[in-house]
């Protein structure tokens, strides 16, 4: 568990230590998803150390930035990132998949401080973006909202009918963030349901869209630093990301770290980051 007593202000720094916290509460949980969750957590770590206008300290303020974590399943990777930001104490992610304890295996928003909604069955993330950006461009608000996705996601019709929305509404307040790391499940997203062309896509529905390396903080801090309509980041990242054994493998789509597992996974860390 990280000893920090302010949160962090490099995105980096924040995502390393929460990738020592999603291996370790994971293993500890036997829980699964956590390939998936350190493929989203660079993306998550550049909004929360500074890109986003959110803090623990003014989670009250109407003009604040929203964030959303579409793919719940990733949800260690956002626990994570908001205990370490001091949304809620690191000590609750010991507790992670545990009865009666407030994290969840999947996104949960009650009682959990910086959670903004409870997510894990694909494709409500962004109609409820759309739902806040689009209230917020008629009574004058201002902020941005942030729905991050997964690219196996995509597969549902909610998400076009969002996309469809949002263009029709001009909603210039509203940016989808995928994770694109190519799996999804049992099998690779171009075996289960071809996405691609997959910017185009977006593209022909009204979006801006960039595609962009996934893991590069500060293409990502750009990508996000402007827009003039929905925008759609297509962030290509490698599921597993930071941990040899785990990256682009199928198998930890569900598979939990052992101890040999984290040690390894640690070391790696320690090594390369």
């Amino acid at each position: 568990m990280s000893d920090s007593t302010s949160p962090f202000t490099s995105a980096a720094d924040l995502a390393l230590a929460a990738r020592h916290e999603i291996i370790a509460m994971t293993s500890a949980a036997q829980a699964s998803h956590v390939a998936s969750a350190l493929s989203v957590v660079d993306i998550l770590s550049v909004l929360y150390a500074g890109v986003a206008n959110i803090r623990a300290d003014n989670m009250n303020d109407g003009d604040r930035d929203i964030v959303i974590l579409s793919k719940g399943h990733s949800a260690a990777a956002l626990y994570s990132v908001l205990a370490l930001q001091k949304f809620f104490p690191t000590k609750w992610l010991s507790q992670y998949c545990k009865d009666d304890a407030p994290l969840g295996g999947h996104v949960t928003s009650k009682g959990v401080p910086g959670v903004e909604l409870s997510t894990g069955s694909l494709g409500h993330g962004l109609p409820y973006g759309v739902g806040i950006a689009l209230s917020r461009k008629k009574h004058g608000g201002a902020g941005r909202v942030f729905v991050i996705m997964s690219d196996g996601e995509c597969d549902e019709g909610t998400t076009w009918e969002s996309a469809m929305i949002a263009n029709h509404h001009g909603l210039d307040n509203l940016v989808v963030i995928i994770d694109r790391n190519r799996i999804q499940s049992l099998t690779y997203t171009e075996d289960t349901l071809k996405l691609e062309p997959f910017a185009d896509k977006w593209a022909a529905f009204g979006w801006q869209v960039q595609s962009i390396p996934g893991h590069d903080y500060s293409e990502l801090a750009k990508a996000l630093s402007s827009q003039s309509g929905p925008l759609c980041i297509i962030a290509e990242t490698i599921k597993g990301k930071g941990v040899d054994f785990m990256q682009d493998s199928v198998l930890w789509h569900y598979k939990s770290p052992s101890s040999d597992d984290v040690s390894a996974a640690f070391a790696q860390l320690d090594k390369n980051y």
